[in-house]
């Protein structure tokens, strides 16, 4: 079957159902046993079966079918964030001593959570040039665990050559992991280019509505019964009516996602042609660091992007242009149906690269509005930047 239709049957058996479309959601903490004997098998195995509500229900392990269908891995773990997808992957693979290579351009909560938490363990963080491909193999050391990626960078968009840094961590031993939101795992595989595990915000597009918080995890058969009684030692999972959610987001991510592609799109062309505009960090176009690895690995683009304006504007001016926008709120998310904007400023960020841009930055994400609409509002926007 193709993704899209893939996506619309994963995770459900209507036939167990009483012929119900949708799974039904189950609140459920305690499970009870009939017997001595049924009770103590399933405590011999309760991350397969259903022993407790925070080790899994019908309502997750569903949702769980389908993301591992939308992922093309072959299990998947569902919790209660991104950031908890992120931190409980890394903390199931690492012990005092150990060390980890993690992309400088990585979401900003996992470098918070690397420099703050896994630094108090003894456990050694070593920050790379997303752009390092095959070079990489100059930092592994012996004790290197896992090589964090994610691609592209969070803000300003790198794509990281995925297949390159892989062959070099599985020749040293060491697992791959991807923070995989930007593409909802529909356009990135990130299993067929390499890595072990793939991870996602469900929060962004698979809930698509901007009204969860959810995180999966997705990995080899081989990983997940280690990873699985890790997270439920660390008390993680998710709430059963976000898995309801995030399953009746997957249904629709094919068709949404395409209409944040076409905005998108339109939107960054937009965009370049603007004078305000001197750079576009879109992966689809060329001014992106990573465009030719992006043509190459990925089959499509999602609607989030930067852009960096003229470094003649000063905040004051930028804060009059976004003050004013109607369908671009500001707000330290995206993947839900509305559009959104941020300014930021990636040099304070940076461990190991250095951003020479001089002008503000803006993150942008494209919704699902009428284009005309939102190139209306962003025009008024640039006038208010230039009247200041």
């Amino acid at each position: 079957m193709k993704k899209e239709t893939k996506l619309l049957h994963a995770g459900r058996n209507p036939e167990n159902n009483f012929g119900i479309v949708n799974p039904p959601v189950y609140h459920a903490s305690t499970v009870t046993f009939p017997t001595v004997d049924a009770l103590h098998k399933a405590d011999k195995n309760p991350t397969e079966g259903i022993f407790y509500g925070r080790m899994g229900t019908p309502t997750s392990r569903a949702f769980e079918e389908a993301i591992a269908a939308l992922e093309g891995g072959e299990k998947a773990i569902a919790v209660q964030s991104g950031l908890a997808g992120i931190t409980g992957a890394i903390l199931s693979f690492v012990k005092g001593g150990d060390h980890i290579l993690v992309t400088d351009s990585a979401y900003f909560p996992t470098k918070k959570f690397c420099n703050e938490f896994l630094s108090n363990f003894g456990i050694e963080v070593t920050y790379y040039d997303p752009m390092i491909g095959s070079a990489i193999a100059e930092l592994m050391q012996d004790n290197t665990k896992i090589v964090f990626t994610e691609a592209p960078g969070s803000l300003t968009f790198e794509v990281q050559d995925i297949p390159a840094i892989a062959k070099v961590a599985h020749d040293h031993g060491a697992l791959v992991m991807i923070d995989n939101t930007w593409s909802a795992g529909y356009f990135f595989n990130a299993f067929e280019h390499g890595c072990d595990i793939s991870i996602q915000a469900a929060t962004k597009y698979i809930g698509g509505h901007s009204d969860i918080m959810m995180g999966t995890i997705t990995l080899r058969e081989e990983h997940y019964k280690m990873v699985k009684t890790k997270l439920n030692v660390l008390g993680y999972c998710a709430g059963p009516d976000d898995c309801y959610l995030g399953q009746r987001g997957l249904r629709s991510l094919p068709a949404r996602l395409s209409r944040h592609e076409e905005n998108g799109l339109k939107l960054a062309a937009w965009l370049k042609a603007r004078p305000e505009v001197t750079k576009v960090l879109h992966p689809a176009f060329e001014d992106c660091p990573g465009h030719e690895i992006w043509k190459r690995d990925f089959t499509g683009s999602s609607g989030l992007f930067s852009i960096v304006l003229d470094g003649k504007y000063t905040p004051k001016a930028v804060a009059s242009m976004l003050d004013g926008l109607d369908l671009f709120p500001m707000g330290y998310s995206w993947g839900g149906y509305e559009s959104l904007i941020i300014p930021f400023n990636p040099k304070g960020a940076r461990q190991v690269t250095e951003w020479v841009e001089d002008g503000p930055c803006l993150r942008v994400h494209a919704g699902q509005e009428n284009i005309d609409d939102l190139l209306e509002d962003l025009a008024k926007g640039f006038e208010r930047l230039n009247n200041a």
